[in-house]
């Protein structure tokens, strides 16, 4: 080989490399996990829509120094089967890190998956007591059942409710179980009031009027689901039907948007707690909401919310880690967090507090009611 064609292929070597390093750089994958399909299907695909509205900003932005983020969304379909199986799905993958669960039931499977794999997870929703206080990878972007269930059982009482029959769904039994048990300490402690239990298994075949007819029976003060948007909206029916006198509420599960569209007027004057304020007219979440409406063509619900937050978790940590650092460290150094509407700030257990809003439903919306 002469010293020319020697000079030439070196030029050509040089020429590619430069030519790779100057080409796209691969992208971060991060995963979503939620119930896409399932008869609560609402949570999962509005936190998706949350969660996409914020890669899309965060991309648009340059990403983490010029690489774009990759949203690999899997189903959990709200049974134990597909959870694992998607969780799997995002451990192969390889991805950086995880966006849900958004039920403490299919958290019960994922999140062992996931921790296994010593990828970071954030939850936007879960509140269950069993995610509180672990030291693992899991953070939760919410409370627990304990603060929103001593919260509910202070108002109610305070509103001369002292005997409330409950109905709580067994399918997400890890949530129901955990705020029923917190509630009924709650109402219960110093003998201030009583409740009446009657557990279920949501479906198709539900017979909720029989649901409704065991709480009536019991003859309280008041009826509460610890239910999904769509039974409680079946729930609220048929209790307008066979207690129209009786007050009526719902655990911040049902807290969707679905529940208004469903419901109608069988939910007015339902009382229910939202994690963020509906009313806020911040220059910063006007802005998230017309994003969101302009892109999804539906305004945004709690869970959208959340997820929001979550990911913002999740990309920051991302676009502050250093050389050698795990997402979690990252992700506990880059604490507090600026949220749509809160500062999060999570413990070294991944634990955060959450202020939260009780409202009524009236007119087809969600009415801030004040509250002692």
């Amino acid at each position: 080989m002469s010293f020319l064609q020697g000079l030439q292929r070196g030029c050509w070597v040089i020429l590619a490399i430069f030519l790779a390093a100057c080409g796209p750089k691969p992208a971060i994958q991060i995963g979503f996990i939620g119930g896409l399909s399932d008869r609560n299907s609402d949570n999962g695909q509005a936190g998706l829509h949350g969660v996409i509205l914020a890669v899309e900003q965060f991309n648009r932005a340059g990403g983490v120094d010029g690489r774009m983020v990759e949203l690999l969304p899997r189903d959990d379909a709200q049974t134990k089967e597909v959870a694992a199986r998607s969780a799997q799905e995002l451990v192969d993958a390889q991805v950086e890190a995880v966006i849900g669960p958004f039920t403490s039931s299919m958290a019960e499977v994922i999140v062992p998956i996931t921790g296994k794999a010593g990828i970071f997870q954030v939850s936007p929703t879960i509140t269950s007591m069993a995610f509180y206080g672990q030291d693992d990878n899991l953070f939760r972007i919410n409370r627990t059942t304990s603060d929103n269930a001593h919260d509910y059982a202070r108002v109610m009482l305070g509103r001369g409710q002292h005997h409330i029959a409950v109905a709580y769904d067994l399918r997400n039994r890890n949530f129901t179980e955990s705020w029923l048990a917190e509630f009924r300490h709650a109402v219960t402690k110093d003998s201030r009031g009583q409740v009446s239990a009657v557990p279920y298994d949501s479906g198709p075949n539900t017979d909720f009027a029989q649901v409704v007819a065991q709480m009536v029976q019991t003859r309280p003060d008041a009826l509460f689901f610890i239910s999904g948007a769509l039974d409680v909206a079946r729930l609220a029916q048929q209790a307008r039907k066979q207690a129209p006198q009786l007050p009526i509420g719902a655990a911040e599960w049902a807290a969707t948007e679905q529940l208004v569209e469903l419901g109608g007027e069988v939910v007015n004057g339902l009382l229910i707690v939202q994690n963020y304020d509906r009313d806020d007219t911040s220059p910063r979440f006007k802005e998230f909401t017309e994003a969101y409406f302009k892109r999804f063509q539906r305004m945004p619900g709690y869970s959208s919310v959340s997820a929001h937050d979550a990911a913002t978790v999740v990309l920051t940590a991302l676009k502050n880690r250093q050389s050698g650092e795990t997402v979690k460290q990252a992700a506990l150094r880059s604490s507090p967090f600026q949220g749509l509407q809160q500062q999060i700030t999570f413990d070294a257990n991944g634990d955060t507090q959450r202020k939260v809003f009780f409202t009524e439903i009236h007119g087809g919306r969600y009415v801030q009611v004040p509250v002692k």
